[in-house]
């Protein structure tokens, strides 16, 4: 067991997972040292993530940990290179329809192009579905491009409604 900070309790990482990870992999929370772990490389497959300091990394890795009743991002690292190599979120929303219920929301599923094709999105995405069911969630969602579909069909999702968006024009985003 790391003495690393860790984002969340390793109790909320599902053992089949971690049964069914190619061997010299490990599926567990996100941890302090991600940083240099190349965490942030490895979400650059999904869009633009801008230059992060290590001081503005721990920023929002420690508000994500004081929130980690909400927040659960993992990571599956490459033990033998000590390197991150997928990456998932989980984002636990309170709401007052379903009697006071509880949504996970996946966001930011991400498996570095060298890594393709050893099931690694598959295992992110059983781990958040995981901790969403362990955490109490009535559901759990997530957006996708239309060429994601029969992936997140595999992982046991169904196509319901639409996705809509608006984005912040740069000049208003701080006000």
């Amino acid at each position: 067991m790391s003495t690393e900070v860790a984002l969340f309790e390793e109790s909320f990482i599902s053992p089949q997972v971690q049964a069914a990870l190619p061997e010299g992999y490990t599926v567990r929370p996100l941890r302090e040292n991600d940083y240099e772990r190349g965490f942030l490389k490895v979400l650059e497959v999904l869009t633009e993530v801008g230059t992060q300091t290590k001081e503005q990394w721990l920023e929002r890795f420690n508000y994500f940990k004081q929130h980690n009743h909400e927040y659960f991002t993992i990571a599956i690292c490459d033990d033998r290179q000590n390197k991150v190599v997928a990456a998932g979120t989980i984002f636990v929303e309170r709401k007052f329809v379903h009697n006071n219920g509880l949504v996970g929301h996946i966001e930011d599923i991400a498996v570095d192009g060298n890594q393709q094709g050893k099931k690694l999105g598959l295992r992110i995405i059983e781990t958040l579905k995981y901790i969403g069911a362990k955490k109490g969630c009535y559901k759990v969602i997530l957006d996708c491009s239309a060429k994601n579909i029969p992936f997140y069909e595999k992982c046991g999702f169904t196509q319901k409604e639409y996705e809509m968006a608006w984005y912040v024009p740069a000049t208003k985003a701080h006000l």
